[in-house]
C-alpha cells in the first residue's frame, strides 16, 4: 500500500514538472514573436515595393543570353560583332541612350521595344562602328511630366572587337578639332577593343605626343584629352594602335586654335543701298562672325513681308584671322528684286546661336 501510495506521488509530481516546462517554453516563444528590436522596428520587417516607371523604380543593364540567361553589364562590355545584341532593363517606363548615328540615319537595325515590366534594345548584326555607350534610364511621372531618374541610370561602353578596324569605322577622313583656352581639347580616335596600344602622332614636325596622366591623358572610350590647349599643338594629328604587333592608323585631325568668346552672336547689318529707285535691286547682308563649331540661325523681317517675293541665301566659312586663330563668318543675304513702294523701310535681321540671339535694322528709302 505505501509502495502505490509512492508511485501516485511521483506520476504527479512528473505531470507538474511537464506541464511548468511547457508553460516556460511558449512565454518564450511568445516573446520571440513580438520581440521589437533597436529603433522600434520589428524583425524581418518587410520593405514595400517601389513601383517601376510610375515612382523610384530599379532597374540594371542587362544582356540576354542564349537559352534565356542574363548578364550584367558592367562600365565596359567587350562583343564579337555579327552576333544580335539584346539588352534589357527592368521597369514599366524605360528611357535608353545609343551611339546618336544609329538615330542620325534610322537605321532599321536598331529597334526598342517597352513591354508591362522591362525596357528592350535590340541591335541585329552589330559591326565596329556601333561601338559606343549603351545606357537605360527609369523615366519618373508626376502626372504628364516626366523626367529622367538619375538615382536609377546604368550605363556600359560596349567594344565590338575587330581586329580589321581598331579604329571606330567613321565617314569623316578629315575631321576639324577646336582648341579654346579654358576648356580641355578632345582627338577622338575611339576604339573597338580596350586592349589596343594606342598612341597621339603629328604629322608636322613628326613627334609623338606623350600621354603623361596629366597635360595629356587617354581614354579608349574618348580618344586623347588635351588639357590645357594652347598654340602649340596645333596642326595635323593622327592616332597609331597596336594590337599584336599589328599598326593601324586612324583619320586625321586638324587642331585649330580658337580665341573667340562664348557669347550670343556679334551681329552687322548692310545694304548695298540705302537710297534706292524704284525698279531696284537691294541685297540686304546679315553677317555674324563667332565660334568655328558653333551654328547660326537668321530670322528677317522686312516690309514686304508676305506680300512680296524675297530670296535669302545662307552660307558659312572659316577665316583664319592670324596669330593661329580661327573665327566663322556665317551670313544670311536677303535680296529684293525690282523695288516698289511696298519694299521701303526697315528690315530686321534677328541671328540665334546656342548662347542667345542678336537683332539689327538698317532702313531702305526712296531716293
Amino acid at each position: 500500500m505505501k509502495l502505490c501510495l509512492v508511485l501516485c506521488l511521483a506520476l504527479f509530481w512528473m505531470e507538474l514538472q511537464l506541464g511548468a516546462s511547457q508553460q516556460a517554453n511558449k512565454r518564450r516563444k511568445d516573446a520571440g514573436e513580438n520581440r521589437i528590436r533597436p529603433g522600434g522596428k520589428r524583425g524581418k520587417a518587410r520593405q514595400p515595393k517601389l513601383k517601376e516607371g510610375g515612382g523610384r523604380g530599379h532597374t540594371l543593364l542587362t544582356q540576354v543570353l542564349e537559352k534565356g540567361r542574363f548578364l550584367r553589364l558592367g562600365q565596359s562590355t567587350v562583343l564579337t560583332p555579327g552576333n544580335d545584341l539584346e539588352l534589357r532593363c527592368k521597369g514599366s517606363k524605360i528611357g535608353w541612350t545609343y551611339p546618336s548615328y544609329l538615330d542620325t540615319f534610322n537605321d532599321t537595325r536598331l529597334s526598342v521595344i517597352q513591354s508591362d515590366k522591362y525596357g528592350q534594345l535590340i541591335l541585329t548584326s552589330p559591326s565596329a562602328a556601333d561601338t559606343g555607350r549603351y545606357s537605360c534610364y527609369v523615366i519618373v511621372c508626376d502626372g504628364s511630366e516626366c523626367e529622367k531618374d538619375h538615382d536609377h541610370a546604368f550605363a556600359s561602353h560596349i567594344y565590338f572587337a575587330d581586329k580589321d578596324n581598331l579604329f571606330v569605322p567613321s565617314d569623316i577622313h578629315f575631321q576639324i578639332v577646336y582648341m579654346r583656352p579654358d576648356k580641355p581639347a578632345n582627338v577622338p580616335c575611339r576604339v573597338t577593343t580596350p586592349h589596343a596600344t594606342v598612341s597621339l602622332h603629328r604629322e608636322v614636325p613628326p613627334e609623338e605626343i606623350a600621354a603623361n596622366g596629366t597635360l595629356v591623358t587617354y581614354d579608349p572610350a574618348e580618344g586623347f584629352v588635351l588639357q590645357t590647349p594652347s598654340l602649340e599643338y596645333q596642326g595635323v594629328f593622327y592616332c597609331k594602335a597596336v594590337v599584336k604587333g599589328t599598326p593601324q592608323i586612324s583619320t586625321k585631325y586638324q587642331l585649330l586654335y580658337v580665341e573667340v568668346p562664348s557669347s550670343p552672336p556679334f551681329v552687322s547689318l548692310k545694304a548695298s543701298s540705302k537710297l534706292v529707285n524704284g525698279g531696284d535691286n537691294v541685297n540686304v547682308t546679315c553677317s555674324v562672325i563667332g565660334e568655328p563649331d558653333v551654328d547660326v540661325s537668321f530670322t528677317w523681317s522686312y516690309p514686304g513681308q508676305g506680300q512680296r517675293p524675297v530670296h535669302i541665301h545662307t552660307s558659312w566659312r572659316l577665316v583664319n584671322r592670324g596669330r593661329g586663330q580661327t573665327t566663322r563668318m556665317t551670313q544670311s543675304v536677303l535680296s529684293v528684286e525690282d523695288m516698289e513702294t511696298i519694299d521701303f523701310g526697315k528690315y530686321i535681321c534677328k541671328a540665334k546661336n546656342q548662347h542667345g540671339e542678336t537683332l539689327v535694322t538698317t532702313d531702305i528709302t526712296s531716293d
